[in-house]
């Protein structure tokens, strides 16, 4: 078989890149080792929020952003610091950063509207940040939820790759695993690979690596679209930083067994140059699934502001380590403690207003574009997914006393770690910060400021109370653990999303893009996200790399 093009991996950056070249007139064979039923990888599995600056819903929630005030934050929390020498892991990560923070400003959000992607009214306010000007954090709400969710996203580049379907200019070849990149010339002319045996696991379980045949296509290009490595335990241990600690003894997985890196091992044996590989986003909020659909399979909460976290010995978090403000900052503070869960309290008024969880499967009123069920989420008590975690008792635990609550945390870690007159001192120095306006808990100061945003005195943040206040009872526990997601680097690409050379050259004939690629540059994110930004990045790399394809092979 030969096309001009072969896209590597059908995943949302797979998808859009695709669509680009459809759209240039090209000839595309679409691969994926998964089946064809299911296209859009891990995106298809996202809560769809998305990285948007001074957005008309971020002016109706009376939000002043500008592209420069992105920047800032995005360098504050990047901190690029491979910039020189032969190294220079970011020589491309900052430009590739900087163009898409000006997308991020201008025309993203309208190019989404032309292909019928809309947004909930209400902005997020992710990664609030470590509490410095110049540091981590967004300084203002920017994360955008998609109607219809991570499938909402993924649904107009996969209409359009099934239009080409139609039309004979695409072969979507599923199934089909890349196991070597041709070349010819010095030039990538195409893939080899394995067939492998056809198999209707549903959407993210594991499926047979049986081979049944092999496969080779010639093409003038290839794009590598792959992923990353989120479900690869191995290489996640030997790329996991020095700087976060150890690595968890035990994990939670955040994607499909599917995401395992293995095109970066392919490509490198052409000569591209793979960097910034200790750069990771796990997350600490992870609860394991009552109904998991992988091995290991994780899913993570997405808590408001109140509350009260504790390392597994029952110590308060510090300053900025609070649910939604640092992720790789509370990781790190995490990992040095030496155990590998945390403990989340709060209240069922805090379960009911605080929490919901991320994924497309979690949040079916919202995936599944239906008003009623999102008015009937904010009328009830706690929202149904929430609960059906709350009652499996997997990772949570409730109590109608500290002693109890405490007796309870232990029974489920398997330990006595937590003291309960400890815990009770711990919990009522808390609780007397509330007697007036103010005081000097830092996070019930963080919580009264959050609640100047209307968004978040809407949707996700509690009016403060204490945590033993029977009205608001009775309290809970949910023990938390490191829930593996995204890989930061990757396969190093130019502006053009050429992959780069350890010679600092273009590898000819061969294209990355998404997570596979750092979601562009090899790391454009740099040691931190600022979240909302996963998705676009695959969405704008993929752009990119579909145009850039397409306009040299003119």
């Amino acid at each position: 078989m030969k096309v001009d093009v072969a896209v590597v991996g059908a995943g949302l950056a797979g998808l859009v890149a695709t669509g680009e070249l459809l759209r240039a007139g090209r000839s595309v064979a679409l691969l994926d080792q998964e089946s064809t039923d299911h296209l859009g990888g891990q995106a298809w599995w996202s809560f769809g929020g998305l990285f948007l600056v001074d957005s008309p819903e971020q002016r109706r929630m009376g939000i002043k952003d500008s592209a420069e005030l992105a920047w800032s934050d995005w360098q504050g929390s990047a901190e690029f610091d491979r910039l020189s020498g032969p190294d220079a892991q970011d020589r491309w990560a900052v430009p590739w950063a900087k163009a898409y923070v000006d997308w991020a400003a201008g025309e993203k959000r309208g190019w989404l509207r032309k292909r019928g992607v809309s947004f909930f009214p209400v902005v997020g306010w992710a990664e609030r940040g470590d509490g410095t000007a110049r540091g981590h954090g967004n300084s203002v709400p920017r994360f955008h939820l998609t109607w219809g969710t991570g499938p909402g996203v993924v649904e107009p580049f996969e209409r359009s790759v099934r239009e080409g379907v139609r039309s004979g200019r695409v072969r979507l070849l599923g199934r089909h695993r890349v196991r070597e990149l041709l070349t010819t010339d010095g030039s990538v002319s195409g893939v080899r690979g394995d067939v492998l045996v056809t198999d209707r696991a549903e959407r993210g379980a594991a499926s047979s690596r049986s081979v049944v045949d092999s496969f080779e296509i010639g093409a003038q290009a290839v794009v590598v679209t792959s992923g990353g490595i989120g479900a690869n335990v191995a290489l996640i241990r030997e790329f996991w930083p020095e700087r976060l600690g150890a690595a968890p003894e035990h994990m939670l997985t955040g994607v499909p067994a599917y995401v395992d890196g293995s095109m970066l091992s392919v490509a490198s044996e052409v000569g591209a140059r793979i960097v910034n590989r200790d750069r990771m986003w796990h997350y600490t909020e992870g609860l394991g699934n009552h109904t998991p659909v992988w091995a290991g399979h994780g899913v993570r909460v997405l808590a408001g502001p109140s509350g009260m976290w504790l390392d597994a010995t029952g110590a308060r978090l510090p300053p900025p380590y609070f649910p939604g403000f640092d992720t790789l900052g509370t990781l790190r503070h995490l990992r040095m403690t030496g155990y590998d869960h945390s403990w989340m309290v709060l209240t069922r008024s805090m379960l009911a207003k605080e929490w919901a969880l991320s994924g497309s499967e979690q949040n079916p009123d919202l995936t599944g574009r239906s008003v009623p069920g999102v008015i009937e989420r904010a009328r009830t008590d706690v929202p149904a997914p929430v609960r059906a975690f709350v009652e499996a008792g997997i990772d949570i635990v409730s109590g109608n006393s500290v002693a109890e609550l405490a007796a309870r945390m232990n029974s489920l870690a398997g330990s006595a770690l937590i003291d309960r007159r400890e815990l009770q001192s711990t919990i009522t120095a808390r609780d007397a910060q509330l007697a007036n306006p103010f005081g000097k808990d830092s996070q019930l100061s963080a919580v009264n400021a959050a609640r100047e945003y209307r968004g978040d005195r809407l949707m996700r943040t509690a009016k403060p109370h204490r945590l033993t206040d029977p009205h608001h009872g009775p309290l809970l526990a949910a023990r938390m653990r490191t829930l593996t997601r995204k890989t930061l680097g990757g396969l190093q690409t130019d502006l053009r999303s050429r992959v780069q050379s350890s010679e600092a050259a273009p590898v000819p004939g061969l294209y990355a893009a998404g997570e596979v690629a750092g979601f562009g540059g090899g790391g454009m994110h740099g040691y931190r996200s600022l979240e909302g930004t996963f998705l676009g990045g695959c969405l704008y790399s993929g752009r990119s790399a579909g145009r850039a394809v397409a306009e040299d092979l003119r």
